[in-house]
């Protein structure tokens, strides 16, 4: 006899897929926004990370999901690689970093050099698994790191996972805005707002000399913003301080680098574009 049982992180196939505005808020979760780029290889998940901690540091709850599940770097960025997320009544009980509850393929698949050789079904079964069975605390903000591209996660992601928006991080080169592109492009056909574009190793200051040089170009986050009506978030230096921080597991927002101010300042925009959270009618103040 067949097994007729469903997988509720691997629903079947509907005739039509469900609608952001179809999906149920998650009990706990105020704002999902997701950090997204066309490609690899733009500091995406640096770019996460130190926006999360500039939230968490307005005073905001704050929790980190790491989706990008071929390539989970969060843990070493938020110095709890190693670690592994307790389990409670078949839930996962997310790891503590820097105030802010985090969750990671990363942390689940033990030493660091393990290969994640999933196809799409097992990858977004896994990603639904992270944000459905978790013992998420009362956030305001969780912030998800997206896989590069626009694939099988994102597409899942969109038609099961209630969005607030998504921040397209990009370098100003053309290779990078051409992709970045295809992301915008895909939320919104999906009905996901863009909150805004951030511009990642817009110029680079020799150590030695000074000299300023824009290495991959110039006007890239500038042009995505007129070109789709939507805000320059803000602009991020290529530097070295940034790279050694993410690599100690204390990132620019809380090592105080010369990039600190700028995540700070990207997040004081997102933060403002958020929706004010309802008041519970049973709650007395």
């Amino acid at each position: 006899m067949a097994n007729t049982q469903e997988d509720p992180n691997n629903p079947p196939i509907q005739k039509a897929a469900p609608q952001q505005r179809d999906i149920p808020k998650h009990p706990r979760i105020q704002n999902v926004i997701l950090i997204s780029s066309g490609k690899g290889g733009v500091g995406k998940s640096t770019t996460t990370v130190n926006i999360a901690l500039a939230l968490h540091k307005l005073g905001l709850k704050v929790g980190v999901l790491d989706a990008d599940i071929y390539g989970p770097s969060i843990p070493t960025m938020l110095g709890n690689a190693g670690q592994t997320p307790k389990i409670e009544g078949e839930n996962f009980v997310p790891l503590e970093a820097y105030g802010m509850a985090v969750l990671s393929i990363g942390h689940l698949i033990g030493k660091e050099n393990t290969p994640v050789a999933w196809r799409g079904a097992k990858a977004t079964g896994a990603l639904m698994q992270l944000f459905n069975q978790a013992l998420w605390p009362d956030l305001d903000v969780l912030v998800i790191d997206m896989p590069p591209g626009t694939g099988d996660i994102q597409l899942t992601l969109a038609q099961r996972i209630p969005v607030t928006g998504a921040v397209i991080v990009t370098t100003p080169q053309n290779v990078a805005l051409m992709d970045a592109v295809k992301g915008i492009e895909l939320f919104n056909k999906v009905h996901i707002p863009v909150m805004g574009v951030v511009e990642n190793m817009s110029t680079h200051i020799c150590s030695n000399c000074g000299h300023e040089e824009q290495i991959f170009g110039t006007g890239g986050g500038d042009q995505l913003s007129e070109q789709y009506n939507i805000p320059l978030l803000g602009r991020l230096p290529l530097n070295v301080q940034i790279r050694e921080n993410a690599d100690a597991g204390k990132p620019s927002v809380i090592a105080g680098d010369v990039a600190a101010e700028n995540y700070m300042a990207i997040a004081e925009k997102i933060a403002q574009a958020l929706p004010k959270a309802e008041k519970d009618p049973h709650r007395i103040f």
